[in-house]
């Protein structure tokens, strides 16, 4: 079987990236060895984050570097096995961190975060998914007064960015989301993101569009991909695929393609969990929840109220366990005391692909002809995944990109 192009990866990116190509007149394929959807972009919060405009940074600080150092936060956790491993990655990610090196990431990154809504509502409303999404943006809430003090001048700051946000102090926050604990002293409603009730059905939906125009989706392992006879090849349950040009949109598996392939792009993966809960007594949840100092987010979510942690540094393959879901699972019920029951019965296991300089891998790969490259999207693959989609779209095709690709090249690691 033979197509123009060969799409590696059903997550978000590679089916936004599938549509994007197809919507410039591709004849595309659809590559993953599981189901669209039901990797990394099936456990995420939710959030079209049009609002992180910075992006996160490695701590700086000392006070925070000592907390962190001993293991215990609930944001932050790492495998003493696996910290010698991480120790190189991590102390490029601190050197990127800097503040101007931060300020300069955070300009790369604007042009993609700025068009990530109108991106998803273009492929929303085309696949007729608007009952996934609600237009709420989500809620960053504090516990601590001198942290609200520093968030209420850091959002202001934002606002050169277009950002809309509403200040929301006690009483306020508690006429909003009036479930949640009256120890909170005030919060920061961001206004522009959109939320999703079920990320999974959303890329599932989007797959869906997809195959209706005519593309199609096949299981198949991107680790077979070579080059024959001047073409791509890849191997799948329907025999062997060729193509002209391929997209690796492979998230946290892309160092199983690239490394193959003698590149030597710094992917570190940082782990996450999720866990489902019913609330009590009909009590409702009516805005994602962001508790900043817990570093966990509580989302409605169509099964129920998702709980997603923060960060765990642990090999990719390493057994998943309930540390930090726990940590932030007491922090939850004191914020939200009516959330209820688990209704998982283990917790669910992510994997985000980062890169230490906080910006994605899109385009051309350096020293390989018809192969492109859309991965590391860290926190925000489904923020991000359209508007990258377009993105490489628009450079394999050979349209004007709408904005300057530079930034994101893979020739930045060389």
């Amino acid at each position: 079987m033979h197509c123009q192009t060969l799409v590696l990866g059903a997550g978000i990116v590679g089916v936004s990236t599938a549509l994007h190509l197809q919507a410039r007149g591709r004849q595309v394929i659809l590559i993953d060895r599981d189901e669209p959807g039901s990797g990394t972009s099936h456990g995420n919060a939710g959030l079209i984050e049009r609002s992180s405009v910075i992006p996160y940074a490695f701590p700086r600080q000392l006070g925070a570097l000592l907390r962190y150092g001993l293991n215990r936060q609930p944001d932050v956790r790492y495998s003493l096995l696996h910290l010698p491993k991480a120790a190189p990655w991590l102390w490029r990610y601190w050197r990127q961190s800097a503040p101007g090196r931060l300020a300069g990431a955070a300009a790369d990154m604007l042009p993609l975060v700025q068009r990530c809504v109108e991106e998803h509502d273009a492929l929303i409303a085309a696949a007729g998914l608007e009952g996934l999404v609600q237009a709420k943006g989500w809620i960053e809430v504090f516990r601590d007064p001198a942290l609200f003090e520093q968030a209420k001048a850091d959002a202001k700051g934002l606002s050169r960015y277009g950002l809309q946000f509403e200040i929301l102090e006690c009483g306020q926050l508690q006429a909003r989301e009036h479930q949640l604990d009256a120890s909170v002293v005030g919060g920061i409603h961001w206004l522009d993101p959109k939320t999703v009730n079920n990320p999974g059905a959303l890329t599932r939906g989007y797959a869906t569009l997809f195959t209706q125009r005519g593309g199609q989706f096949l299981h198949g392992d991107a680790r077979s991909l070579r080059q024959v006879d001047g073409q791509w090849r890849v191997d799948s349950r329907r025999g062997p695929i060729t193509a002209n040009e391929v997209v690796a949109c492979l998230g946290p598996q892309s160092a199983d393609l690239f490394s193959g392939l003698g590149y030597q792009i710094p992917l570190a993966i940082k782990r996450g969990y999720h866990m489902h809960y019913s609330t009590r007594d009909g009590a409702q949840l009516e805005h994602s929840i962001c508790d900043t100092q817990g570093g966990y987010v509580l989302a409605p979510m169509a099964r129920g109220v998702r709980l997603t942690t923060g960060i765990e540094f642990d090999a990719s393959s390493a057994p998943g366990n309930q540390i930090q879901l726990g940590r932030c699972e007491a922090l939850a019920r004191k914020l939200f005391p009516a959330l209820g029951e688990r209704l998982d019965d283990t917790p669910w296991l992510g994997r985000r692909p980062c890169l230490p300089d906080m910006r994605p891998v899109i385009g051309p790969a350096p020293r390989h002809p018809g192969l492109w490259f859309n991965f590391g999207h860290a926190h925000h693959g489904l923020t991000l995944g359209p508007v990258s989609g377009r993105l490489v779209a628009e450079l394999v095709t050979g349209e004007r990109p709408f904005t300057d690709p530079a930034p994101y090249s893979a020739t930045r690691f060389d």
